[in-house]
């Protein structure tokens, strides 16, 4: 489901509307995001792993069914499901920048319901802002940027800065393959001290 130059305006806004409710509901994303780390995965697996009630895990994975964001394998019971891939461009609500849905910002929405520091940077800084910051984390974890640099260039606080980076660390280190960097750890091992000089 990614956009092409040669999709029409009519094929961008349908793509974009079957993942609407993935930026929006937490509890779908949460699903989405589960297939489309784990490939693929039962209703009896999901309602497991997901602790979803039965009921809602059949309306979550027909609502996404439905969207064509998720999918059978195969029609025999139990029914396997994989995720498919969301690759979707779109312009921010301020028509400021644009950003791309893909399953890994759909996981970090997914973790709003029970991460608090990226419930208040989507508060404040919408899904837009939340994807910028996952592409700083990127770039941090490979040890090619600091939280302050980050801070600078988004125009909000040292400290606001490293709460996204270590909220979104473990998302980042889900999807992508990622070593450990020197760089990294040791601005990491600073952040105590730029809190006190800079955010006090």
């Amino acid at each position: 489901m990614s956009r092409t130059s040669n999709r029409t305006n009519g094929d961008v806004i349908r793509d974009f509307l079957s993942v609407a409710d993935l930026l929006e509901e937490p509890q779908l994303a949460k699903l989405y995001a589960y297939l489309a780390r784990e490939e693929k995965a039962t209703v009896q697996e999901l309602m497991n792993e997901l602790n979803f009630a039965q009921g809602t895990a059949y309306t979550y994975v027909n609502r996404l069914v439905d969207a064509g964001v998720i999918e059978a394998t195969t029609d025999e019971q139990p029914r396997v499901y994989v995720a498919r891939d969301i690759n979707l461009t779109v312009t921010a609500a301020d028509g400021a920048r644009e950003y791309t849905i893909t399953p890994t910002l759909i996981d970090a929405i997914a973790r709003r319901t029970t991460d608090d520091d990226i419930d208040t940077y989507i508060d404040r800084h919408g899904i837009a802002g939340l994807a910028t910051a996952l592409t700083y984390t990127v770039d941090r974890e490979h040890g090619e940027v600091t939280h302050r640099l980050m801070a600078h260039d988004l125009d909000i606080s040292p400290l606001a800065a490293e709460m996204i980076l270590q909220a979104l660390r473990p998302v980042v280190h889900e999807h992508f393959d990622i070593e450990e960097s020197g760089a990294s750890v040791a601005d990491i091992e600073d952040v105590d001290r730029d809190v006190v000089g800079d955010d006090a």
